[in-house]
């Protein structure tokens, strides 16, 4: 259950991330109220799977969905480049989150 929170966390990182982008600043009302849920929500679920889980593969985990989801998205919806070296680079970084993950003792 605590994996699940982690990773549902992830996702919502990557929504505050996009949020924050199209606050522009926190300039424009519903993409800051956006954010601030998502925010909420995402570190708030980061710290309750954190009271079972060792604080490294975790944080791992909520960073590497965060930011691979985040870069997808923009690549996707916000029209940023997709080259090669972005792709591999994303894919390195599940690879370490995967790594670090694996090399945590079972509990």
């Amino acid at each position: 259950m605590a994996w699940l929170l982690v990773i549902v966390a992830g996702f919502l990182e990557t929504g505050f991330a996009i949020c924050l982008k199209l606050s522009h600043g926190f300039t424009r009302l519903w993409p800051t109220i956006a954010f601030a849920v998502f925010a909420m929500s995402s570190f708030g679920l980061l710290t309750l799977s954190l009271r079972k889980l060792d604080v490294g593969p975790a944080y791992a985990v909520w960073t590497g969905i965060g930011a691979s989801g985040t870069a997808i998205y923009g690549m996707i919806f916000l029209g940023e480049v997709a080259s090669t070296l972005k792709l591999v680079s994303i894919g390195l970084v599940i690879a370490g989150v995967i790594g670090l993950q694996l090399s945590s003792p079972a509990h």
